[in-house]
């Protein structure tokens, strides 16, 4: 089977160096890239650089390689077009028709998706011209992300910070994909997304916890802001993950703290999502120091205390029109399926919607990839065959929209 064909364009933007690791991620995760410069480009990325990583030539102008009718070509062969980083310059190109290089001309006679991730100052990013041409590429059919939020050039800070590369990597798998999973559906609904596991400290060293590595929380927060929704994540021991572009972040610890946080968060939400893997218990006492192994003491016995049932509680306290989504992550035992104890979990709970995922040997917890089943209140029930954790939420994203305009 070929490759698949990416074209990847850069901006003349400081972040254009960032570049350089989100086609390293896409060519190691066997994509074919090309990239294609803006002339401002390689005063901050050389040409060799580029050419080095990606195994192709580099060029900016539509005067060479002529024969071939480089300027169209380049489009029309692409799977998949990105531009990283989108200044401010090149989306008011592309929002207008300009074509005097071979990116803006790539651009118009590209016939797959689109996607620009934008860079530049706030107060660009903010600016009413950026955002009419924003909403008109938007409109067009074309993916624009929102930036991050954070350090930019020199010592400001703000939104317009490009987005991790290796959620630009995960963004453009999903949309090769899925070419239609990132609409703007989501525009004005309040999100709130729970991720990673909970711990429950025995002592000031242990405690109790589980696997859960946050990454299909973070996958489904990820792909909320991308489709428009204002996002809030409570997120529990995920550290070694970049805060999702767009996304509100909050990190917790404990199972209490994360009921706290998500009950707050909550009470003005449209839909909420329960997909951290929360402690059930907890110890009953902590122990103020570390617990010592003794020969001449009998071993340590931990009483454990019931931590709230929070997916639950959400439930029982939902606003009217508030959509609930909970996560089940499920073995199957003598007493029945992990299918069937799904279906019983559902029932208990109340959630409009469960995601069930079989765990142990590998599954679900710290993957790149995930599967299972996504049960309704109304006794639907969709399989969710094994993907990388975008596509799962986006498919639960497109639920969640469905039961919306009931």
């Amino acid at each position: 089977m070929s490759k698949p064909r990416v074209v990847l364009g850069v901006g003349g933007g400081i972040a254009a160096y960032k570049a350089c690791e989100v086609l390293r991620g896409l060519t190691e995760s066997g994509h074919d890239v090309r990239v294609v410069p803006t002339e401002a480009a390689l005063n901050f990325v050389g040409a060799a650089t580029f050419e080095a990583l990606s195994g192709h030539p580099v060029h900016t102008g539509v005067f060479t390689e002529v024969p071939e009718v480089q300027h169209v070509r380049v489009g029309k062969e692409a799977d998949l077009v990105l531009v990283v980083p989108a200044t401010a310059n090149l989306l008011a190109k592309a929002a207008h028709g300009l074509a005097d290089d071979l990116l803006t001309n790539t651009l118009l006679t590209a016939r797959c998706p689109v996607a620009f991730f934008p860079a530049m100052h706030t107060e660009m990013w903010e600016h009413p011209a950026t955002r009419d041409n924003v909403a008109l590429l938007r409109s067009r059919g074309m993916v624009v992300t929102e930036p991050d939020s954070g350090r930019l050039t020199g010592a400001d800070t703000g939104k317009g910070r490009l987005a991790n590369p290796a959620e630009i990597v995960d963004l453009a798998k999903l949309l090769l994909a899925r070419p239609d999973a990132l609409p703007r559906d989501l525009e004005g609904v309040r999100v709130v997304i729970s991720a990673g596991g909970t711990r429950e400290p025995l002592d000031p060293v242990r405690y109790l916890g589980n696997r859960s590595s946050g990454k299909q929380g973070y996958a489904l927060a990820r792909v909320a802001a991308q489709r428009g929704a204002d996002v809030t994540l409570v997120a529990a021991h995920t550290v070694a993950l970049p805060d999702p572009a767009g996304a509100v972040v909050e990190h917790v610890s404990t199972a209490e703290e994360l009921r706290q946080a998500v009950h707050a968060a909550s009470r003005s939400a449209d839909v909420v999502v329960m997909a951290a893997a929360v402690a059930d218990f907890r110890p009953a006492n902590r122990a103020e120091h570390k617990i010592k192994k003794s020969d001449d003491q009998p071993d340590p016995v931990i009483t454990l205390d019931r931590n709230a049932d929070i997916l639950a509680e959400l439930v029982q306290n939902r606003r009217p029109g508030q959509v609930v989504v909970g996560f089940a992550a499920e073995t199957g035992d003598e007493h029945g399926s992990v299918l069937d104890h799904a279906r019983a979990k559902l029932k208990r709970k109340g959630a409009d919607l469960l995601v069930v995922n079989a765990v142990g040997d590998g599954k679900a917890f710290g993957t790149e990839d995930n599967s299972g089943w996504l049960l309704g209140a109304d006794a639907t029930e969709k399989p969710l065959p094994l993907a990388p954790k975008a596509e799962l939420a986006s498919t639960v994203w497109d639920a969640v929209v469905s039961f919306m305009k009931r």
